[in-house]
């Protein structure tokens, strides 16, 4: 999905279930492969357009306002539907910032963190996507969304760029 979004793309935020060993090189291997500048997030990064900013193993990933600008804060809370990060923490602080210019997007993965958030966000006039069941590994979180109604759209995972593309000018 990253490969396929344009170097000038609206700032983007990541939450992957992953150890914290893993998420730096995760996203160094992800920078290998873009267009778009894809890092592991920082305390008090600023939100850039043609940027990725990857939650930490270790942290919940928030977008603040900071002034006029966005940036990232980590927090080391508690987890949220056993996970830290938690999707639901990324999406709960984007809704009230963002409101209808935030795009929220839920791929595979077990459980039902970002269900709950991806709602948040849609109900604040935000567009919202999750993955198919035939193109995930484990229909677990998009389908918790999906039974909520959470997702206003659900595609398989070779349109996701696409479909985010498609809404970008709209933003």
């Amino acid at each position: 999905v990253l490969c396929r979004l344009p170097e000038a793309c609206p700032p983007v935020m990541i939450v992957q279930h992953m150890p914290e060993m893993f998420t730096a090189s995760f996203a160094r291997r992800l920078d290998s492969l873009c267009a778009i500048h894809v890092k592991e997030a920082e305390q008090g990064d600023r939100l850039r357009p043609g940027e990725a900013y990857i939650a930490p193993g270790h942290s919940h990933l928030k977008l603040v306002r900071c002034g006029a600008a966005m940036q990232c804060e980590l927090s080391a809370g508690p987890p949220v539907n056993r996970h830290r990060p938690s999707v639901d923490v990324l999406f709960e602080s984007a809704a009230p910032l963002l409101r209808a210019n935030a795009l929220g997007v839920l791929l595979t993965g077990m459980g039902k963190d970002g269900a709950q958030g991806l709602l948040t966000l849609r109900n604040c006039g935000a567009w919202t996507l999750a993955q198919d069941q035939e193109s995930s590994v484990v229909w677990g979180m998009p389908r918790e969304a999906a039974a909520i109604g959470a997702a206003r759209e659900v595609a398989p995972l070779t349109e996701i760029a696409g479909r985010i593309l498609t809404q970008l000018p709209k933003m």
